[in-house]
């Protein structure tokens, strides 16, 4: 049986003094699909991220953290260490997620209603859920 091929079926491929070959990673790139939805695999991941709601405070809780804001405003020239959690929005889409942060307590505005800690942290003060601090007295502890 006779190929026409045959004559160069025995050959060594043919490189180029010029061209050097294209690497297999290149060389698939170029055979890739057409991408004509771009960005829908981001939407996608997007859309599927989880975020939570909000936890409205009733009455009791938050004056129990305005007393504890009260008094760590009495000694904040010690910088008390603080753990303090609130919820940040999420800037894409409704809902956003719990924060905990710990730092020394450095001041906190009543005009811009932030928390300052030393580390240049500023926590919205209507968002936080939770302080703790080991300089609280013994009654605030036990609390939230």
């Amino acid at each position: 049986m006779t190929n026409r091929y045959n004559d160069i079926i025995g050959l060594p491929h043919p490189t180029s003094a010029k061209h050097p070959r294209m690497p297999l990673s290149d060389r698939a790139a170029i055979f890739s699909p057409f991408a004509a939805l771009t960005g829908h695999g981001a939407a996608i991941v997007e859309t599927a991220r989880l975020t939570d709601r909000k936890i409205e405070l009733d009455e009791d809780s938050r004056a129990v953290l305005d007393e504890k804001q009260r008094y760590l405003e009495e000694i904040i020239g010690q910088q008390p260490e603080v753990t303090v959690t609130w919820f940040q929005p999420d800037e894409r889409k409704d809902g956003g997620s719990y924060v905990t942060v710990t730092g020394k307590l450095k001041r906190t505005d009543g005009v811009e209603r932030v928390m300052l800690l030393t580390d240049g942290t500023r926590i919205p003060l209507d968002d936080i859920v939770g302080i703790e601090s080991k300089q609280l007295p013994g009654a605030f502890r036990d609390e939230f």
